[in-house]
């Protein structure tokens, strides 16, 4: 018997390539049923042009849709993972992890300037503390100033003239075809990623049985694996999504492995290490980098945040 699942997603172009990319795999495994997508206006997106508070997390950008979710106006949630909260919401399941993008980052910039040409006189647009600690590591006189919107909208700003150069995901930038602003992708090994950077998220209510079945069917266990990894590092080092705090995971010939980074908001100081265990194990792998963290002295750096955020 055919069914009508609702599709809750945010409104701006990314969010609806994601979503359709969700809705067109679904549809393709289960084309006895339909799948319809709403769009969602969140508090992010009303406030597009405010810099937010940050003691807010990115919840923020995601809790009507999840409250949709809950009451069961919508039936799927599609979200960017790395704007999911760490703390889950008991009612409800990351039940699908999407085949992973690009997790790097990119420099986008007028007459494609590379970032070692970059001066104070120069602006770059980000409103990740993430980024603007590991740029100001890189070069500490570098200006680096807030910046919202989407990905279209961020760049239109700096080909206007508002911004020298911006850094964004490389996934976001390459779903929307707009590769051909990419200056240079910055090397993972140099600029470490955002933990889930680069994945997509399907969310459902955790009593729909049903919905189990049907959207596990475009999970990519892989992919999975590695960013929930990522995600429970993030978590160790008591962070959210606007710490500063950094983490890539991947497999190798049943070995995965977790490069995890904590840094000041300056830049000045950090710890950056990696760890690594049989993929048997991978529930143990973000407890044994934390341990290594705290073992460094990681609550230091921690508190001289959580200091300047407050």
């Amino acid at each position: 018997m055919s069914k009508t699942f609702i599709i809750g997603t945010r409104g701006s172009k990314l969010a609806l390539f994601q979503s359709n990319l969700v809705k067109q795999k679904l549809e393709k495994n289960f084309p006895e049923h339909n799948f319809e997508l709403k769009k969602i206006k969140t508090k992010g997106d009303i406030m597009i042009d405010q810099v937010l508070d940050r003691k807010i997390d990115k919840g923020f950008f995601v809790n009507e849709i999840q409250k949709m979710l809950i009451n069961e106006d919508i039936h799927i949630a599609v979200h960017s993972l790395k704007d999911l909260p760490v703390e889950n919401n008991k009612l409800l399941k990351h039940n699908a992890i999407l085949k992973r993008a690009n997790p790097q980052d990119v420099l986008i910039s007028k007459n494609k300037k590379k970032l070692k040409d970059f001066n104070s006189d120069d602006i770059i647009g980000s409103s990740s503390l993430r980024r603007k600690a590991q740029l100001l590591k890189i070069n500490p006189n570098l200006n680096v100033v807030d910046i919202r919107g989407n990905v279209d909208t961020r760049v239109n700003k700096m080909i206007k003239g508002e911004f020298d150069g911006l850094i964004l995901a490389a996934a976001g930038v390459e779903r929307l075809g707009m590769q051909k602003h990419i200056t240079e992708y910055l090397e993972i090994s140099k600029f470490l990623n955002a933990p889930g950077q680069g994945a997509i998220a399907v969310e459902i209510k955790k009593s729909n049985e049903e919905l189990m079945n049907i959207t596990s069917s475009i999970n990519d266990e892989y992919t999975k694996i590695t960013t929930a990894v990522e995600r429970l590092f993030m978590k160790s080092m008591g962070g959210g999504c606007n710490y500063p705090i950094a983490a890539y995971s991947y497999i190798k010939n049943d070995i995965i492995f977790l490069d995890g980074l904590v840094i000041s908001l300056d830049g000045k100081n950090y710890i950056r290490s990696s760890a690594k265990e049989s993929i048997k194990d991978w529930n143990h792998l973000s407890d044994k980098l934390s341990e290594k963290f705290f073992n460094q002295g990681v609550e230091g750096i921690l508190n001289e945040i959580r200091n300047a955020s407050s």
